[in-house]
């Protein structure tokens, strides 16, 4: 659980995706479906309504040996014994989540350029987030970077990237074709009409880079921002 090497497909679980859905249901599917490592994100939840759910998260990533992090916060993570933690730009630094969370724990973190990817691997980071890719109604303060960043994060930052914001089933193949390895998503999952068979399809895609329109009982969705 201590390495990103070889993840491929980041799930991000999140209340306002996922509307009336449950969320440790949709860890399961997530998981059945070939996702490689959860996120609980929620920046509405009182501390007590988070660490519930991270609990509950944890009784099905555990068993599965998938990680589960929370997002900017790890004294959460570290209350109910998560994986690791996913920082922000604007959240303690790598350094101080390392120090409260204690050796063996996972800590990501957002870039939005090759200046803050780099600095974020100088800072100690286990991986990054690059993006927002596409437009996103999940970071609507930060404009799109583009799929030109994917090409100079690859080959100047030697930690794991994922590419996030806006990335789906319709637009992985461009993301694909700019070099990217890893993707996060949250709507292209959470939202969509069957999560295990949307995040097979992404797997599958990230394997081979092909997606297959045509598998069970999932259609293949128009093009739109999924997160």
């Amino acid at each position: 659980m201590n390495s990103s090497a070889a993840w491929r497909l980041y799930v991000i679980l999140d209340p306002s995706a996922a509307g009336a859905r449950d969320l440790a249901d949709l860890a399961a599917a997530a998981i059945r479906g070939g996702a490689d490592v959860l996120q609980l994100r929620d920046k509405h939840a009182p501390t007590a309504r988070l660490l519930e759910a991270a609990r509950r998260l944890l009784a099905v990533t555990r068993p599965a040996g998938i990680p589960l992090l929370i997002n900017d916060r790890p004294d959460v993570a570290r209350a109910v014994g998560a994986d690791g933690v996913h920082l922000g730009q604007e959240d303690l630094s790598v350094q101080a989540a390392r120090e409260l969370l204690g050796p063996g724990r996972l800590i990501g973190k957002s870039t939005h350029s090759l200046e803050q990817a780099l600095a974020a691997e100088q800072e100690g980071a286990d991986y990054i987030g690059i993006g927002p890719i596409f437009p996103t109604p999940t970071k609507p303060e930060y404009g799109s970077v583009g799929l030109e960043l994917i090409g100079p994060v690859s080959e100047q930052v030697r930690l794991s990237s994922l590419c996030i914001g806006g990335i789906s089933q319709a637009n992985l193949p461009e993301v694909l074709a700019a070099g990217a390895q890893r993707i996060a998503v949250v709507r292209a999952v959470c939202a969509a009409p069957d999560p295990e068979t949307a995040a097979r399809t992404l797997k599958a895609a990230l394997r081979t880079g092909v997606i297959h329109p045509r598998e069970p009982r999932c259609a293949h969705p128009a093009r739109a921002a999924q997160a």
